[in-house]
């Protein structure tokens, strides 16, 4: 039989919130910890499923690095070359990184054309490129990888595990998602006053989000979630009938001696509450006149910028959002697939930084993406297969950006991070990925280690990038 407290994990997903009094009566708690909580602070992830391709985002530029990656891609860049328009992957076709610090000798990268917004935000020093993140266990090369002779992320190169650890530290299953520690750390700090909505998923029941006292609140690119049942009532009854649905669904049962039947009617109260109080807050709130992609990762990011607008209303000071994008498992046709996934991308993470900037929240607002993982240097004619290691980039007006942090291995085959086929291992775990989001977020070095248990086994300091 499901125990009472499996059964209320399995509903975190339902969209809830309270009103303020039966809120606060649920969630307050003395404030005991020590993380700073002045001001605001949003970190917002975007999800790229299915695994984007490294090799194929921040790609070399210097002429000989660029021979070397066209020799082994031959047959991708060949598609690229028959796409109507040109290649799109030839070096005269990219973007150039000009990066502040990171020195790589005389090797250059670029970007592709599609993800010129995020390019520009790079050259205005308001976006960051962190190379060859990806799960580990341990600091691993190739020889200890193919020597068995360290521990490796369990299930590597499987989709859904890879997912999971790279939101929680362990394969599917897993139950608190970094995000999600870094939420029970703000409400345990009394952060915010509707602590329910402090970690908001427009990409599903994510357990990046999901922590040990909070859970993902779900709403859509099109604003407050509907509860089916009640709305397909609403829409074929008065008005009057409609409320005596919704009062039977918050109240049925509640008498009941059944501690599952009362807590599901004691869920359902809630997520109709929090659906008014959203509602109630995105009506009145702070308009905004930025243009973003008709896309869907530019919905959902305008959704996430429409609730950092009324984040006074929320009662909230620190939030973690959760968005995410599909589509990047490219084992075929990448050369046609790839491109307008990286142009959603690139615009509309450059729509959304542009939104925070007239909400005045640029420097309180940080965007990053995380991805299954990378993919293999090697191409399986037109397409790649899975990886590990990948580059990633942050955004926002306190990254400190317009530079490279950790590091792009060269685009050759048999290097000292090659797992094989130019799989790389990564050289930023990402629990160091992580540490300076927590740090910016507010946590102390305390509870930055519990977040993250794993950071003590790496000791090279984290990128510095916030």
């Amino acid at each position: 039989m499901q125990k009472r407290r499996e059964f209320l994990r399995s509903m975190a997903s339902v969209p809830v919130a309270m009103t303020a009094g039966s809120m606060a009566s649920m969630l307050a708690s003395a404030p005991t910890s020590a993380m700073d909580t002045t001001g605001y602070r949003a970190l917002v992830c975007v999800f790229l499923f299915g695994g984007m391709d490294c090799h194929d985002t921040v790609i070399p530029y210097d002429q000989a690095s660029y021979n070397d990656f066209s020799n082994i891609r031959s047959t991708l860049l060949q598609s690229y070359a028959a796409v109507p328009g040109g290649n799109g992957r030839s070096r005269e076709s990219l973007l150039p990184l000009n990066p502040v610090g990171a020195n790589f000798g005389s090797r250059a990268f670029g970007l592709p054309q599609e993800l010129a917004g995020l390019h520009s935000l790079f050259e205005q020093g308001n976006a960051a490129i962190v190379g060859n993140v990806g799960p580990l266990i341990q600091p691993t090369d190739s020889s200890e990888f193919f020597q068995n002779s360290v521990q490796l992320p369990a299930r590597l190169f499987s989709h859904n595990d890879q997912q999971s650890t790279w939101m929680s530290f362990g394969p599917e299953g897993s139950q608190v998602g970094w995000g999600g520690a870094f939420g029970d750390v703000a409400q345990q700090a009394g952060a915010n006053q509707q602590g329910i909505f402090s970690q908001v998923s427009l990409g599903g029941n994510s357990v990046f989000l999901t922590g040990k006292s909070v859970s993902p609140y779900q709403i859509s690119a099109d604003g407050v979630p509907a509860i089916s049942l009640v709305e397909e009532a609403g829409a074929r009854i008065s008005p009057a009938t409609g409320a005596l649905v919704r009062d039977h669904f918050v109240t049925a049962g509640s008498d009941r001696s059944n501690l599952f039947e009362r807590d599901f009617v004691d869920l359902s109260r809630i997520s109709l509450d929090a659906n008014d109080f959203l509602d109630a807050a995105l009506q009145s709130g702070s308009a905004f006149s930025t243009q973003f992609p008709l896309s869907p990762l530019g919905a959902q990011l305008r959704a996430v910028a429409e609730t950092i607008a009324v984040r006074d209303g929320l009662g909230v000071q620190r939030q973690v959002f959760f968005v995410a994008l599909g589509g990047f498992d490219t084992h075929s046709a990448q050369a046609t697939d790839l491109p307008g996934l990286q142009q959603d991308i690139g615009d509309s993470i450059a729509a959304f930084y542009a939104a925070t900037q007239e909400l005045g929240v640029a420097n309180d607002v940080t965007t990053f993406t995380c991805a299954d993982f990378g993919r293999t240097l090697t191409v399986n004619g037109d397409g790649t297969d899975h990886g590990w290691g990948s580059h990633h980039f942050v955004v926002g007006g306190a990254v400190n950006g317009g530079d490279i942090y950790g590091d792009l291995p060269v685009a050759a085959l048999g290097h000292g991070q090659d797992a094989g086929n130019g799989r790389l291992i990564p050289t930023t775990s990402v629990e160091q990925f992580a540490a300076p989001m927590g740090r910016w977020f507010g946590l102390n070095e305390s509870e930055i280690n519990t977040a993250l248990p794993g950071l003590a086994r790496f000791p090279q300091p984290a990128p510095g990038f916030i």
